[in-house]
């Protein structure tokens, strides 16, 4: 199955991003904590770096409450040391008042030049156990707050969560024409109904080709429902080498410390562990081969030792450019790559793959960015 993505001149650049390792998510052996490895600001600002240089076009700076950096002070921090990559930040919504997010939002857009994009999170915050009826309901008022504050001078809900009705919102307008694109992962119903109406890309975790297609298929139906197309986009971990005997035996190396105990309590700790999402990725570990690989050049060793985005792609150059090659085939356009450790495996991708790939940065393309600096609206003197 092949899903067009959202309209675009160039439809064959594929929007390349790697992954800034915020969680305390770099190893040299997977599940064996390394000093030098550590979420720090500079271990990770460095990862950021590092990504720029080797040409990736936007990293993803995840969120945890357990573990690491604070996403949004982070992404701040990245502005100044940084010139041409997009930041995408994951935001939980309801962490913070809505409207509150908005301005933040905004004002790190204006810092980075319009380089900032947002991964919607829908997760249970730390002692909530809330059904997915609740949290997809909640982000989807954030998201409709959001949006009104960014393209309107007044908002009102009248929701179940949030209610309020006529506030004013200057100055918080986003440096991009109608706010930083929408990412977004999930699986329910309840979250594919999100995604359709209110998202602009359409995150995966790695599964086969065909369940990949198969989620493809199901949010396609819901945007197309309300008159909406989306992209689509993979997370997905990678060892590339020059051979593909040196890179199964890199992923063998990686695995080859990990306590199976110790794995679990990693997976375990994470607030979505218990999502749909990470059920698949577990499902993918048990119908894998004795080596781990689900298919052809997948393997799922890495999720024995994280939640999430629990595969990896493994092979020589040729054998990772055809993979990515076949998921721009279906109708993937973002891609979120990652490697062990983050620093070492950004310059192994660098070198092999981003010389053979058309990149581009999907804000420019969905024509976000506006060309001039946008003025800031004036206020009303109003301080408080």
């Amino acid at each position: 199955m092949t899903i067009v993505p959202i309209t675009s001149p160039d439809l064959d650049a594929a929007e390349v991003s790697w992954f800034a390792a915020l969680c305390s998510d770099d190893y040299r052996f997977l599940g064996v904590p390394d000093g030098d490895l550590r979420s720090s600001w500079g271990h990770c600002s460095g990862i950021v770096k590092e990504a720029e240089a080797q040409g990736f076009r936007n990293i993803l700076c995840p969120s945890s409450y357990q573990v690491g950096q604070d996403t949004l002070s982070f992404v701040a921090g990245c502005a100044p040391i940084t010139d041409r990559i997009n930041l995408l930040a994951a935001v939980r919504c309801g962490e913070m008042q809505p409207i509150m997010l908005a301005r933040t939002i905004a004002t790190l857009d204006h810092m980075l030049n319009g380089r900032l994009t947002v991964n919607i999170i829908s997760s249970d915050f730390p002692g909530e156990k809330a059904d997915s009826t609740y949290r997809y309901q909640r982000s989807r008022e954030v998201i409709g707050i959001l949006k009104q504050a960014w393209t309107q001078d007044k908002i009102t809900c009248e929701g179940q969560i949030y209610s309020f009705s006529g506030l004013t919102t200057d100055p918080a307008k986003p440096y991009q024409t109608g706010g930083p694109l929408l990412y977004f992962g999930g699986y329910s119903p309840a979250a594919l109904q999100l995604c359709g109406e209110h998202c602009d890309v359409y995150l995966m975790w790695p599964e086969t080709q065909d369940r990949l297609a198969g989620r493809m298929k199901a949010v396609h139906a819901v945007a197309e429902d309300r008159g909406r197309t989306l992209d689509y986009g993979l997370r997905v971990h990678m060892i590339v080498r020059d051979t593909e005997a040196e890179a199964q035996e890199y992923a063998e190396h990686i695995a080859s410390r990990l306590d199976d105990d110790y794995g679990r309590a990693i997976r375990e700790r994470a607030l979505d562990s218990t999502s749909l999402g990470v059920a698949h990725q577990s499902e993918s570990r048990d119908l894998a081969d004795e080596y781990g690989y689900v298919e052809p050049g997948l393997w799922t060793g890495v999720g024995r030792a994280r939640s999430g985005c629990g595969a990896a792609l493994v092979g020589s150059t040729d054998q990772v450019m055809s993979k990515i090659e076949d998921y721009q085939k279906m109708g993937i356009r973002a891609f979120i790559f990652s490697g062990y450790p983050h620093l070492e495996e950004a310059r192994h991708f660098g070198a092999r793959i981003m010389p053979n790939l058309k990149t581009c940065s999907l804000p420019h393309a969905y024509g976000r960015v506006p060309a001039d600096i946008p003025a800031t609206p004036l206020g009303n003197g109003v301080r408080h």
